[in-house]
């Protein structure tokens, strides 16, 4: 088993980013600490798509004349482009909505947020 982990091991960290993120994003109250977890999955993630459309030993896919070649799949490269494009504009929307939270309730910690609503409400 330790030598397959050892041959996946690209894979390995991905889902291990992907954890670490995950964790980041559901336990901390803290606003921009769950932003940087959600780039760390997001992070798992590419790094996971990139890894399954990569081929040891093999070339992109550029086509010559004359070669009878195997392509590595240019498929997950445009997924993770596309997806580092989405990444960016929903993080910096995340953040625009985080600055706003904070000039109006003074605090990142969703608890307190959450806390002074139901204060609201009654």
């Amino acid at each position: 088993m330790l030598r397959a982990l050892m041959d996946n091991y690209i894979e390995v960290v991905a889902i291990l980013l992907f954890a670490i993120g995950f964790s980041l994003l559901l336990f901390h109250p803290n606003l921009i600490k769950k932003i940087i977890g959600l780039n760390i999955m997001d992070s798992g993630v590419y790094l996971f798509l990139a890894s399954m459309g990569y081929i040891q030993g093999k070339i992109a896919a550029i086509i010559q004349e004359g070669k009878d070649v195997t392509y590595i799949n240019p498929i997950p490269a445009g997924l993770v482009l596309t997806g580092i494009v989405v990444s960016v504009s929903v993080t910096a929307i995340m953040l625009a909505l985080t600055v706003r939270l904070y000039k109006r309730y003074h605090t990142l910690n969703l608890d307190k947020i959450y806390m002074e609503l139901r204060k609201r409400e009654d």
